[in-house]
């Protein structure tokens, strides 16, 4: 059974944006944000393009390691058209990172992650001990609980 959007012209521009409201002023966030917390469809639509946008970032990333290692390994052990090879594997490394730059410009995954590390910091500190808590610094503490 497929889901239907609850306000289909709200759901059009929110799908244009790739369902990214990061960018908006928060005054003019909220009946988005709203729309979303009420709208399973636009919700699970806004996950998925999250995962999507993280997991490209998370392959650049991976692509771009794996071609400093390759760069690495040929360096080392240097073998015949040595050269050539580590130009390949440094043009790797160059098109992967343009590749995660060009993502992490493009979508709103940067946030996303610091929002997900920001929540695990939160939960963290909730589950110290107040005498741990009351050790960290003021200003730790204002960044971590947002209060």
């Amino acid at each position: 059974m497929s889901q239907q959007c609850i306000d289909p012209i709200v759901g059009k521009i929110l799908a244009g944006w790739r369902y990214d409201i990061s960018g908006l002023a928060p005054e003019m966030r909220g009946d988005y944000e709203s729309h979303l917390a009420e709208c399973e469809h636009c919700r699970s639509r806004q996950q998925i393009h999250r995962v999507i946008d993280v997991g490209l970032i998370a392959l650049a990333s991976i692509s771009a390691g794996v071609f400093l290692l390759a760069f690495g390994v040929i360096w080392h052990l240097g073998p015949r058209h040595a050269f050539w090879l580590e130009i390949a594997a440094l043009a790797g490394f160059a098109l992967s990172a343009l590749i995660w730059l060009g993502v992490a410009v493009a979508t709103p995954a940067p946030v996303t992650v610091l929002d997900a590390a920001k929540e695990g910091a939160r939960r963290v500190h909730d589950r110290l001990p107040e005498e741990i808590r009351q050790r960290l610094p003021e200003e730790l503490r204002i960044k971590i609980t947002g209060t």
